[in-house]
C-alpha cells in the first residue's frame, strides 16, 4: 500500500509501516496543494496535519483513498462529509495529547498572569538594574475563579489542574461534566456569565461552525479588566480584530495565544503590544506526545488496511456501510 505523509513525524510511527510504501513531504512549511494533490493521486493512506486542507476536491483526485489518519486531535481541517460520501476512514489522534495541552495552557496562563515573557525581554535588554518594589507586578492565582470554555478531555484535564490553587471554576459545555462538579465543586454556567465573572478564562473547545468566533467584541467586552484569557483550541474561536480592541481598550487585562485565526499568519498588532504572549502552536509538543500521536495515525492505518475499524475513528458510519 502507498502512503504519503505531508510533513516528517516522529520515527515511532513511521517504523511502524515498513513494508509498506512510504513517501513523506521533507518541507519545513506546509505542502503545496498542487504538490499535494499530485501525491495522494495514487495513495492509499493519507496522513495530514491540521494545517492541511482536505477538502472533497483533493479528495476526488485521490481514488485509492482509503483511509485519512489527521495528525492532530481536531479535524476542522478534513471534509468529514466528503470522507464519508466517498467511504474514506476518517481517524484522529484523541487522549494521547490531553495532559501536553493542558499543561500549556497552564504555561500560558502562568505566562500571562506574572508577565514571564515581558519580564524575560526586560532582562534580555540589559534594563533590570536591580529588585523594585514595583517591578512588573503581575496578577496571583490562588482563591480565583476559573472559567473553562469547553469541559470535554483537555479541558477537564486543565481545569483539575486548579486544585492546588483553591480557585473557584465555573465551566461552560453542551454537557454536564460531573467529573468537575464533584472533584472541584464547578458550575456549569452559560457562556456570558462566565467570561464576567472569571478572572482567568481557557478555552478548549473544537472549532465548529457554531464556535468559530464564539468569543466575539460582546463576551470580550464583559471581562474583568484585570482578567486573562488562555486560547489553546483553535484560533478562529475567537475574534481577533475584536481581541486586539480589547485588549487595547483595557477591557481584559492580557491574552496568551498559542493559536490564531489566520495560522500561520499572526496579527500584526500582537507584536506591538506586551500584554499578550504568544506561542507557535505547541499545545501537543511533547517528545512522549507527539510520538504517541504518529504511532496513533500509523495504527489507524494498519487497521484499516487489515480490515479492522480503529478505535480512533471519527466516522464511524462509513465503517458501517463497508460492512
Amino acid at each position: 500500500m502507498k502512503i504519503y505523509v505531508t510533513r516528517r513525524i516522529p520515527d515511532a510511527g513511521i517504523k511502524l509501516l515498513e513494508g509498506h510504501e512510504v513517501d513523506v513531504y521533507e518541507g519545513s512549511t506546509p505542502i503545496p496543494r498542487k504538490l499535494l494533490a499530485e501525491k495522494v493521486a495514487d495513495a492509499d493512506a493519507l496522513i495530514p496535519l491540521l494545517s492541511d486542507q482536505i477538502d472533497a476536491e483533493l479528495m476526488e483526485a485521490a481514488p485509492k483513498l482509503k483511509v485519512i489518519a489527521n495528525y492532530a486531535v481536531g479535524y476542522d481541517n478534513v471534509d468529514i462529509d466528503a470522507a464519508t460520501k466517498r467511504g474514506i476512514v476518517v481517524t484522529n489522534t484523541p487522549d494521547v495529547l490531553t495532559d501536553a495541552t493542558a499543561e500549556l495552557a497552564w504555561a500560558l496562563l502562568f505566562a500571562a498572569a506574572r508577565r514571564i515573557g515581558e519580564a524575560e525581554r526586560f532582562t534580555r535588554a540589559g534594563r533590570f538594574s536591580g529588585w523594585g518594589p514595583m517591578l512588573l507586578l503581575g496578577q496571583g492565582i490562588r482563591g480565583k475563579t476559573l472559567g473553562v470554555i469547553g469541559a470535554g478531555r483537555i479541558g477537564t484535564r486543565f481545569a483539575l489542574g486548579s486544585r492546588g490553587f483553591e480557585m473557584k471554576v465555573f465551566y461552560y459545555d453542551q454537557e454536564r461534566n460531573e467529573t468537575l462538579e464533584q472533584e472541584l465543586g464547578a458550575k456549569k454556567v452559560d457562556i456570558s456569565y462566565l467570561m464576567h465573572e472569571a478572572d482567568f478564562v481557557s478555552i478548549h473547545l473544537p472549532l465548529t461552525q457554531e464556535t468559530k468566533h464564539l468569543i466575539d467584541a460582546h463576551q470580550l467586552f464583559r471581562m474583568k479588566p484585570t482578567a486573562v484569557l488562555i486560547n489553546t483550541s483553535r484560533g478562529p474561536i475567537v475574534d481577533e480584530k475584536a481581541l486586539v480592541a480589547a485588549l487595547r481598550a483595557g477591557k481584559l487585562a492580557v491574552a496568551g495565544l498559542d493559536v490564531y485565526e489566520r495560522e500561520p499568519d499572526i496579527s500584526a498588532e500582537f507584536f506591538e503590544m506586551e500584554n499578550v504572549v504568544l506561542a507557535p502552536h505547541i499545545g501537543s509538543a511533547t517528545h512522549q506526545t507527539r510520538g504517541a500521536m504518529a504511532e496513533l495515525c500509523a495504527y489507524a492505518v494498519l487497521k484499516v488496511f487489515g480490515g479492522e475499524m480503529p478505535s480512533n475513528i471519527v466516522n464511524r458510519e462509513v465503517w458501517s456501510k463497508r460492512r
